[in-house]
């Protein structure tokens, strides 16, 4: 069950071998591991995808694609949950990071007028930089931990239960 939702949700495997900004992969993207969708690498596929969402930098899929690469997880799962922070929930995502990261350090929030400058953008970046990447990073880690542990109990659940209705139904 886990594998037939999960499955209805993902890209093409050939969609995104052709993808333009996925190319850069080469025949990394061939790995048949990246695509095989199981307990593994789906609990692998949350966990990187998760943890990138929290990333604030831009090109979120391509990070998470490597992080699927590397850590051999289902990489249309990674960066379909990148999509997580997008356009809509990337402000309170990153100020939920940065109360956070104030929190951690010690520090008062600040209340920020904000103006599309780069004078604005260099003095902001000065001062809210350091709690919105620890905050950033304490939020990924710990998404990412809660998502894999998540999905690896799920599906071993699910599959104990297919088990056990198929040996109910043997009996019968």
């Amino acid at each position: 069950m886990p594998k037939h939702l999960i499955q209805r949700w993902l890209p093409d495997q050939e969609a995104l071998k052709t993808h333009k900004h996925l190319k850069m992969f080469g025949s990394l993207l061939l790995d048949n591991n990246l695509w095989h969708l199981n307990r593994r690498s789906a609990s692998a596929a949350v966990g990187v995808g998760l943890f990138m969402a929290w990333i604030p930098v831009p090109f979120q899929m391509l990070l998470a694609a490597g992080g699927a690469i590397a850590c051999r997880a289902n990489l249309p799962l990674s960066v379909a949950l990148v999509w997580l922070s997008n356009p809509f929930t990337m402000p309170p995502l990153f100020y939920g990071a940065y109360l956070v990261g104030c929190q951690l350090l010690g520090q008062p929030s600040q209340h920020i007028d904000i103006e599309f400058t780069w004078p604005w953008l260099v003095s902001v970046f000065e001062t809210l930089a350091p709690p919105l990447l620890l905050g950033s990073l304490v939020l990924a880690v710990l998404s990412s931990l809660i998502g894999y542990a998540f999905i690896r109990t799920f599906w071993r659940i699910n599959t104990v239960r297919q088990w056990q209705r198929r040996k109910v139904a043997r009996a019968c």
